[in-house]
């Protein structure tokens, strides 16, 4: 669970993304086109450099593995809400400016969220983000624990952060969101252009966590991840398994570590 501390830094950071998102739609962002023929999944936000966490600098010359555990976070609907005018008797935000504030303030918020807990967010996936945490090799089951609170912190506080303030500023909808985690090696190298290349982890672990993250206010693992978990007394967690993006994953219930 977040402090009052971290509440209070995110809530602030929702509202500022918020105000910022607001004077970049009053300028001239309301001039865009809303056209149904755009979904928001081909709106690319640009991803961040050098952020693999334990991988500050990355050489094109030199492979290097790591084990790490991947998290994506998705946000449901969005393409929906760029088709679907909310009635002006609900909201007076149009659908693009709808879905502009929603990601304004969910994706730093998230990305918040992941830093406390040590993780890196490494790209913005239009309307989610793909983080990365270095597997302790001393301790994997500690690095288990603190992702899956990672993805509780989101799902249970960070969340509802954000709603509580979409409905008061805007009135909007709450939003939902789907959170895959996985865990694998991943080769991490350089691509693209020469001179203008991205660092990079290639690893199951980025499938798989993209794949279970089409849930709907859930969490769910691959099945490595869910054979590594630690074990808890009082059997506090439950792993239902459930198919979904054609990948088999576990959905994780009930309680925390």
């Amino acid at each position: 669970m977040l402090d009052q501390e971290q509440k209070k830094e995110i809530k602030q950071i929702i509202n500022d993304a918020l105000d910022n998102a607001e004077r970049h739609w009053e300028n001239e962002g309301y001039l865009l086109k809303e056209s149904a023929s755009v979904t928001y999944d081909e709106i690319a936000l640009e991803s961040e450099l050098s952020r693999l966490p334990g991988h500050l600098i990355v050489q094109d010359e030199k492979t290097e593995i790591d084990e790490f555990i991947a998290l994506v976070m998705d946000m449901r609907d969005s393409s929906n809400h760029l088709m679907q005018e909310l009635s002006s008797k609900v909201s007076d935000v149009t659908t693009l400016q709808r879905v502009f504030y929603e990601t304004s303030a969910l994706l730093p918020a998230v990305e918040q969220t992941i830093k406390y807990s040590d993780g890196s967010v490494t790209e913005y996936l239009g309307d989610g983000v793909l983080a990365f945490f270095q597997v302790n090799k001393e301790d994997k089951q500690e690095t288990i624990r603190k992702v899956y609170q990672v993805a509780k912190n989101i799902m249970d506080d960070t969340l509802n952060l954000i709603n509580n303030i979409l409905e008061k500023r805007y009135n909007l909808p709450a939003l939902e969101i789907g959170i895959g985690l996985s865990m694998s090696k991943a080769l991490i190298t350089l691509v693209g252009l020469s001179g203008e290349k991205h660092p990079k982890a290639f690893g199951s672990c980025v499938f798989y966590a993209t794949k279970l993250s089409g849930g709907r206010n859930e969490i769910l693992t691959d099945k490595w991840l869910r054979d590594s978990w630690p074990s808890s007394s009082g059997g506090q967690l439950k792993f239902n398994r459930k198919k979904i993006n054609k990948v088999d994953g576990y959905l994780i219930e009930r309680g925390g570590l």
